[in-house]
């Protein structure tokens, strides 16, 4: 006897995802350990040197982590009010640090000892940072003021008070000494030079600043504000070369990763997008457990760090051990020294299974058309796999059946199969074939469609009615365009073959058409 044939559904793939390199470099940082601080996390800055210690501000202290251990091995407390923006020098030395008291502290990272004292802001600080040449330090308020301060002499040098809100944004140039930016909520970016002590640039980057941040090259600094993330040439004047826009909620901070190759924004939607530097394409995104305030990335990039909103830290930690072996490869070295001793004493024979067959499969091999047919209309199948239901449509098309199968239905049947037909049959995979099934449904129903009159299916066949006259109009439209484009071909002369193969789709939408058409004038009196 032969076998029975099973009905093909043809299965629609997704689109595979492509691993990159990139992808696969970001995925070894694994499953980040979460450590939960006193507050929103407010800043993370890495140590440049070894062993790469990461300062986390939050609350009323910066605790400096160790990112091995992920433990805190130093907690700086000495902060009467919130502490904001605490930063590392190039040495990995000092550190400095901002408060809501307007005041500017640095630190002895080794002793936690505080060394300078700077006065000065009437506002909260909330970014610090050392100057190029590791002797002078700039600070950002609220006071809508950037203030330069001597650390060797702990005294004041100069003021800039070009922003008319707060700043909430700032750093300093890696090469140049002397040049600083600064970001404020006036959606303005200033760039200063110490030694003309005034304003050299200005630009507006239309949104509040968040995070401003220089390439390694200090030509190029980068925006973060909005949505949008900014990219711009200070050497062009200020010329915009790029805008990411990435992200659907507020960008709040910025870093850079491999050399200067990587860079990272972190988001209030809860991502962290990775982008090439030399492309500002996304190479790869990492999601994050709530709303990031801060990130910070280690020199190496064994490591990166995430901050919150809700005072959670994320730890990523690139896994320094090789590879975990094949599962199979340690069972096999698992075995008993004995298991190979009887290996090939006995001839194993298979175990015979019956191939599973489905459902609706099952019902074809009894010739019961109408279970057949229920048993792919149930939500789970019609909803999440229709290429199944219209599979086995077109078997009982094929079959002769499908008539047989839709006589003598009760209204709530009707009324889910005439649902599936006006759903999907806009769908370029399911169109022909919904299209014969419609026909069929309605010369089933021909000489019973008053009782339709006022019931929900009345109303479900007035919905696929319209539907096949918008599909109608659909296939008016591309003829009419593919008339035009055959008189350009024609024009430009193009070769034979094209030509054959442009008639042949002519041929199957003047088919599909006229199926349409049909199915029209066969529902127009109940419309």
């Amino acid at each position: 006897m032969a076998e029975f044939k099973r009905t093909n559904a043809q299965i629609y793939a997704k689109t595979a995802n492509i691993l990159s390199p990139d992808t696969i470099y970001w995925k070894k940082l694994g499953v980040p350990t979460l450590v939960k601080e006193f507050g929103a996390i407010d800043f993370i800055d890495f140590s440049p040197v070894e062993p790469f210690l990461f300062a986390v501000t939050a609350s009323v202290r910066v605790q400096i982590y160790n990112p091995v251990t992920k433990l805190v091995v130093k907690n700086i407390t000495k902060f009467q009010e919130g502490a904001h923006g605490g930063s590392f020098r190039n040495d990995g030395n000092l550190l400095v640090a901002g408060d809501d008291l307007g005041k500017v502290r640095l630190f002895d990272v080794s002793t936690k000892s505080i060394l300078r004292f700077f006065e000065g802001h009437k506002a909260p600080v909330y970014r610090t940072s050392f100057n190029a040449d590791g002797h002078h330090v700039s600070s950002f308020s609220d006071d809508k003021t950037v203030r330069y301060w001597d650390i060797a002499t702990e005294n004041h040098i100069m003021t800039f008070s070009e922003h008319t809100d707060y700043i909430r944004a700032g750093c300093t140039s890696p090469i140049s000494p002397d040049i600083i930016i600064s970001g404020g909520y006036d959606k303005k970016i200033n760039m200063y030079d110490t030694r003309m002590k005034q304003k050299v640039l200005t630009l507006d980057h239309g949104s509040p600043v968040e995070s401003l941040i220089f390439l390694p090259s200090g030509g190029i600094f980068i925006s973060a504000g909005g949505t949008s993330v900014n990219v711009y040439d200070a050497l062009a004047g200020g010329r915009k070369i790029a805008q990411l826009s990435q992200h659907h909620k507020a960008v709040t901070c910025l870093q850079l990763a491999s050399d200067g190759k990587r860079l990272l924004s972190g988001s209030l939607d809860r991502h962290v997008k990775i982008y090439d530097v030399a492309t500002y394409q996304v190479v790869h995104t990492i999601d994050n457990p709530n709303a990031v305030l801060s990130l910070g990335v280690s020199k190496n990039d064994d490591t990166l760090v995430t901050g919150m909103v809700d005072g959670l830290i994320a730890i990523h930690r690139r896994d320094s051990n090789k590879d975990k072996e094949d599962p199979q490869t340690d069972r096999v070295k698992g075995r008993s020294r004995y298991d190979n001793i009887f290996e090939n004493a006995d001839d194993t024979i298979a175990e015979f299974r019956y191939a599973k067959i489905a459902q609706f499969d099952r019902m074809l091999k009894k010739y019961e058309y109408s279970k057949a047919l229920d048993s792919v209309m149930i939500p789970i199948i019609a909803n999440k796999t229709p290429e199944k239901t219209v599979a086995l449509i077109k078997d009982l098309i094929r079959r002769k059946g499908l008539q047989r199968a839709l006589q003598n239905r009760p209204h709530f049947f009707l009324a889910k199969f005439i649902t599936f037909l006006t759903r999907n049959i806009g769908d370029y995979r399911f169109t022909p074939a919904l299209v014969d099934a419609a026909n069929i449904l309605l010369d089933v129903y021909e000489d019973d469609f008053e009782q339709f009159i006022g019931t929900d299916v009345g109303k479900m066949f007035i919905l696929l009615s319209r539907r096949l006259k918008k599909e109608e109009q659909i296939i008016d439209d591309f003829q009419q365009l593919h008339g035009l484009i055959e008189m350009i071909s024609s024009a430009a002369d193009i070769s034979v073959g094209s030509h054959d193969s442009d008639d042949q789709e002519g041929v199957v939408n003047e088919e599909l058409h006229a199926s349409l058409k049909a199915q029209k004038q066969a529902i127009i009196n109940i419309d």
